[in-house]
């Protein structure tokens, strides 16, 4: 990200960079970028541990062990055998005596140290219990009861290998389409997940507030994320400090709506399990950091289009002044927003379905639905995503009409490193 982008290509014409622009872009980005690491540092999670939670432990109090099974046998008969969850060889043991009829699927067990053994499963019938088929993958719970003896149960369908290859497939057309950049975006994106993962959940549980944490991570996966895809030049600086302006934006209009709409996040079951069995993680930060880090995708998508038309607009037409190059990728910016903002407020509302569909049969007022603690976060979290998606255009369009056509130059003052060749912005 050096002013080297500008120079060096021979012409008598004006300094195309501007310097000054470019070094006051280049000095905020390394000065947020310091105060991004040292936040890193001073957020940085410790090692103490945290117990397990009750609804994920196993009965003996330890993490679930979850091993491989396959179905090869199933019927409907009588339940009660003693070879329920137990391990065995051959044939389950029938039922002392005629019980209640019930699922009875023999499973082979894939891994862990009973693998080649069988076990049977019994599953009354009922609504969300697994409905198994002989042939099909699944994984068990391996857990040690109070006998000492070890019993597995149902646990999931095995789903490894189809979403392996989902993921292949995403790859393959990504690298297929966008080439060394799609390449470049995919390995931003396991950047991203790893920041996720390895700093801000840990962060999280150990009790660190959450909007610095949202702010110092969102920041990391944006930095990461945005020059790794579209390299290290003016038109990405350009995007990433448009882009980490709005996320402080998005942040603080969340802040400000959380506080005004008195949202507990509460109505749903996942925030009140954190709430009841890690007390020492806030709910409200919970809320305020998901809709930091749900606005990241939105913004970074609009924000690097305005910069790059910016600069093909520039490139262009030479003759064109800083005015009309920010006029002309607003229009560009204008229809963006209008197609985005149905976008995010459809995410949302796509996500709310099953909760929209199941208060549709309970009788109750829109306007209690609207108000209500569930559908009020979706609401408030698509408008404050819209406010920071509506402002970033602007904003980011400034910042890169000032860097592409500089204050005082005239024609030809386009840098030679941006100018397009071949492409366009998007």
């Amino acid at each position: 990200m050096s002013h080297g982008h500008g120079h060096g290509h021979g012409h008598d014409g004006p300094v195309p960079l501007g310097p000054t622009a470019a070094r006051v872009v280049i000095g905020l980005l390394t000065a947020i970028g310091i105060a991004v690491l040292l936040g890193t540092i001073a957020l940085w999670p410790s090692s103490r541990s945290i117990d397990i939670p009750a609804p994920f432990q196993t009965s003996g109090g330890g993490a679930v062990v979850t091993e491989a099974g396959t179905v090869v046998a199933q019927d409907i008969g009588p339940c009660g055998s003693t070879s329920s969850g137990r391990v065995f060889t051959g044939e389950p043991v029938p039922p002392a005596m005629n019980a209640y009829e019930c699922s009875r699927s023999v499973i082979t067990i894939d891994s862990g140290p009973n693998e080649g053994t069988r076990t049977l499963l019994e599953i009354a019938p009922g609504p969300g219990q697994p409905d198994l088929r002989t042939g099909e993958r699944i994984r068990l719970v391996r857990q040690t009861d109070l006998s000492g003896a070890t019993q597995y149960s149902f646990y999931d369908y095995a789903r490894g290998l189809p979403i392996a290859l989902i993921l292949v497939a995403f790859a393959v057309v990504i690298v297929a389409v966008a080439r060394w950049r799609g390449l470049r975006a995919l390995i931003g994106l396991l950047v991203a997940f790893g920041i996720l993962v390895g700093f801000m959940l840990p962060a999280l549980l150990d009790g660190k507030p959450a909007v610095p944490v949202a702010l110092v991570g969102g920041s990391l996966i944006l930095y990461a994320v945005l020059y790794l895809a579209h390299g290290v030049n003016l038109r990405t600086s350009s995007a990433l400090l448009g882009t980490l302006a709005s996320m402080g934006l998005a942040a603080l209009l969340s802040y400000l709506a959380i506080r005004l709409t008195s949202l507990t996040g509460l109505s749903e079951e996942q925030n009140t399990d954190v709430q009841l069995y890690l007390e020492h993680v806030s709910i409200t930060g919970l809320l305020l950091a998901g809709f930091i880090i749900g606005s990241l995708g939105v913004l970074n998508d609009v924000t690097i289009t305005q910069a790059s038309s910016a600069f093909e607009l520039a490139a262009i037409d030479p003759s064109a002044s800083r005015r009309d190059v920010f006029t002309s990728a607003m229009r560009v910016g204008r229809d963006h927003i209008a197609s985005t903002v149905y976008t995010l407020v459809l995410a949302y509302a796509g996500g709310a379905l099953p909760l929209l569909l199941f208060f549709s049969v309970a009788g109750r007022s829109i306007s209690d639905v609207i108000t209500g603690d569930a559908v009020a976060i979706e609401i408030v979290r698509a408008c404050v995503g819209g406010i920071a998606l509506a402002l970033s255009v602007p904003l980011t369009t400034a910042i890169a009409a000032l860097l592409a056509r500089p204050v005082g130059s005239g024609a030809g003052s386009t840098p030679a490193a941006e100018r397009p060749r071949g492409r366009h912005a998007r």
